[in-house]
């Protein structure tokens, strides 16, 4: 059994047995994963990167167990959706080295339309 099927294992026992998969839909999940991807941002909001240096030192269990809601929520979804999350993986890093090839998008910030 691979790390992430051990993971996703964990996350729908937690929430099965506390009965919240009644509040788990599609759209409260998306809700959820959002708010705690925006929990991650404010970590570094109105930050330089000096001070963001500085508080990650500090604060690496934080941001730690806010990255894990995040998986938390993820997971939930890939489970609930059917939507394998190595395949999609996969998928998505075939897709973007399409889209930014080596020759194109080395040492660039910008988004493939751009090229």
């Amino acid at each position: 059994m691979s790390d992430l099927k051990k993971l996703t294992d964990i996350v729908i026992k937690f929430r099965d047995e506390r009965d919240w998969k009644q509040f788990h839909g599609p759209k409260d999940a998306a809700i959820s994963l959002s708010l705690e991807a925006a929990e991650v941002l404010e970590h570094f909001q109105f930050k330089s990167e000096k001070e963001i240096k500085a508080y990650i030192k500090k604060n690496k269990k934080e941001i730690g167990d806010e990255l894990a809601d995040v998986l938390f929520w993820v997971l939930t979804m890939c489970h609930d959706l059917k939507i394998d999350p190595v395949k999609a993986f996969d998928a998505k890093m075939v897709e973007n080295r399409k889209k930014y090839p080596i020759e194109k998008a080395k040492g660039k910030n910008i988004k493939y339309t751009k090229y």
